[in-house]
């Protein structure tokens, strides 16, 4: 049984087709409205919609000739975006008729969607748009006329770039060959070309109609591509706020499309997703997510989401789960991704510390923020928290395993115990994180990140830091390890590397071999030191962020950390002969 089997079904007669509409959730509640793209049917959306069934009113068809919706005779000329609008406005009519509709499209879904939303007879009839992966034909003629007039190096860069990204619309303007191809080999092959290319899970989609829906589909671009980019709209503006949800892995459309978007949509939302151009089917709950955020702010008068901070676009409703985050780096990393919009889960062995963590993370600007006591070496305390961190707030999105201990003294001063408590923090609850939550992000098959706090210690050996350089540089293998494994599943993983930063891990630290005396004498002397670096731990948590964004597999943080990992690559005789200096403590 497919998600779309349980929805209300309606046949609508309009411009000589009639489109098939499917209807979810409660009428009374605002209506979301989602156009699919090509070669797809309403399908594509069938685990969006279920997930916004819940909230709201959602709607979807069989764009004409697609899916159960008939085909228009003849097929030339039946495709022009002036009776897409046509289509449009009759189902709006049909299931809102008193109230504008919230509008979502992808790929062509979005084009024609932008067509909608910038004409001036849907007024008052469009509550709001969400657009992937599919630019206004209006737009796109101008971006392309810009360039032609002023070609810059980068600017033809641009038109080069997007016009090899564009090649599939040369083919679709040739005659009967499209149609022979999709009702030939690469319809039946396309189910399995989407698995392997786009990662998309099968179900209920592709629908047994995709042959007829893509040779009958050749007929938009035929109908409208050329005749818009050659004389493209000069009145093409939004009447309605706009939430750009932007692919950065779409092999189809360049992020550089969408520069300049805010002339042409003055009230603009931005988002940017780690995924390929297949993101209904492939990131399903980021969608809804960011759907239901975007319609709620405009039903409550806001045209658009509070955004702070510089990756607000690429994290604002994600899910970040941060360790060790009552203090220090820990809670400089939850507070940047909170500024970034980010729900924040701040864990730390100290109650108070992470409630007070979760606390700030609110006042900057995350929508919500939970703190959770957890000891992280506890392995039944960390399955109880995964457990309860999935049933009340969700897969988590970005992991950030950071919580660690310091640890320094001679191999022979270093007593079993304190190899047991210093591997059991930072290297067991490393592997603990990502044994729990790293599964939850695979078996969801949608993506993620973590991050891992390694050290330079990693790849910088010392006499006095045996257990902790030992520790931190088996964080840095396995995260190199959980990388290769986990690349497929569309998920990062960073080790991040930080020097000398001024965190009180080393007011903590435990020296091995020594008095109380002693220890509390180095901790203060070290201590000291660490503040005079004065490295700051919001560098670190910035480093996180850009690290998550470009997806880097080792990020050294400080010039030192830096310095030392070059020199381990290329002349790690000299780390091993500075690693038999003594440090005065």
């Amino acid at each position: 049984m497919t998600v779309l089997e349980g929805a209300r079904e309606r046949r609508l007669r309009t411009g000589g087709v009639e489109l098939c509409v499917a209807e979810l959730g409660d009428p009374r509640r605002p209506t979301v409205v989602l156009v699919h793209g090509y070669p797809d049917s309403k399908e594509v959306w069938s685990e969006v919609a279920a997930r916004l069934a819940g909230r709201f009113h959602v709607v979807l068809y069989d764009v004409r000739g697609h899916g159960r919706s008939t085909a228009p005779s003849p097929l030339r000329g039946g495709f022009t975006l002036e009776k897409l609008t046509d289509d449009f406005l009759a189902v709006a009519d049909a299931v809102s008729p008193d109230r504008p509709v919230h509008l979502v499209g992808h790929d062509w879904g979005s084009v024609q969607s932008w067509e909608f939303v910038t004409v001036k007879r849907t007024e008052g009839r469009i509550a709001s748009f969400t657009s992937m992966s599919g630019p206004s034909l209006d737009h796109f003629g101008h971006w392309i006329n810009k360039r032609l007039r002023r070609p810059t190096p980068r600017r033809v860069g641009q038109l080069l770039g997007q016009g090899a990204k564009s090649w599939y619309v040369y083919l679709l303007h040739t005659p009967v060959l499209p149609e022979l191809a999709w009702r030939g080999p690469l319809g039946k092959r396309w189910p399995g070309i989407l698995e392997r290319l786009e990662k998309v899970p099968g179900g209920d989609y592709p629908t047994p109609s995709l042959p007829s829906d893509a040779a009958h589909g050749a007929w938009l671009y035929r109908d409208n591509v050329r005749p818009r980019l050659r004389r493209p709209r000069e009145d093409a503006y939004a009447h309605a706020p706009v939430q750009l949800i932007t692919p950065l892995g779409d092999a189809f459309l360049s992020e550089r499309l969408y520069d300049g978007l805010e002339q042409w949509a003055p009230s603009l939302t931005r988002r940017t997703l780690p995924a390929k151009h297949w993101v209904p089917r492939t990131r399903p709950d980021r969608l809804a997510d960011w759907i239901t955020e975007f319609v709620t702010a405009t039903e409550d008068g806001r045209s658009e989401i509070a955004a702070n901070g510089r990756y607000a676009d690429r994290f604002g409703g994600q899910l970040v789960l941060v360790t060790g985050a009552g203090s220090g780096i820990g809670r400089a990393t939850a507070f940047a991704f909170a500024e970034a919009g980010a729900r924040v889960v701040a864990v730390d062995r100290e109650a108070e510390a992470a409630a007070r963590t979760a606390e700030l993370c609110r006042l900057i600007g995350a929508p919500a923020a939970w703190a959770e006591a957890v000891d992280v070496s506890d392995e039944q305390a960390m399955e109880k928290l995964a457990a309860r961190v999935a049933a009340e707030y969700g897969v988590v999105d970005v992991l950030v395993n950071n919580a660690g201990i310091g640890l320094s003294g001679s191999f022979f001063d270093t007593t079993p115990e304190d190899w047991k408590k210093v591997l059991d923090v930072n290297l067991w609850g490393v592997i603990h994180g990502c044994r729990l939550f790293g599964r939850q992000m695979a078996e969801r098959g949608q993506g993620g990140h973590i991050v891992n706090t390694a050290s330079a210690a990693a790849f910088q050996p010392s006499r006095v830091l045996p257990a902790y350089a030992t520790s931190k540089a088996a964080v840095l293998m396995l995260s190199e390890c959980l990388r290769a494994e986990l690349a497929d599943q569309g998920i990062g993983v960073t080790a991040i590397c930080p020097g000398l930063v001024n965190t009180n891990i080393t007011s903590t630290a435990h020296f091995a071999g020594v008095d109380a005396e002693e220890e509390k004498r180095r901790q203060q002397r070290t201590a000291r030191l660490y503040g005079a670096r004065n490295y700051p731990p919001e560098k670190v948590a910035d480093a996180v962020l850009e690290a998550v964004v470009r997806n880097r597999a080792v990020v050294p943080v400080t010039p030192e950390a830096r310095g030392a990992h070059l020199v381990s690559r290329f002349a790690p005789r000299v780390l091993r002969r500075l690693a038999r200096v003594k440090p005065p403590l």
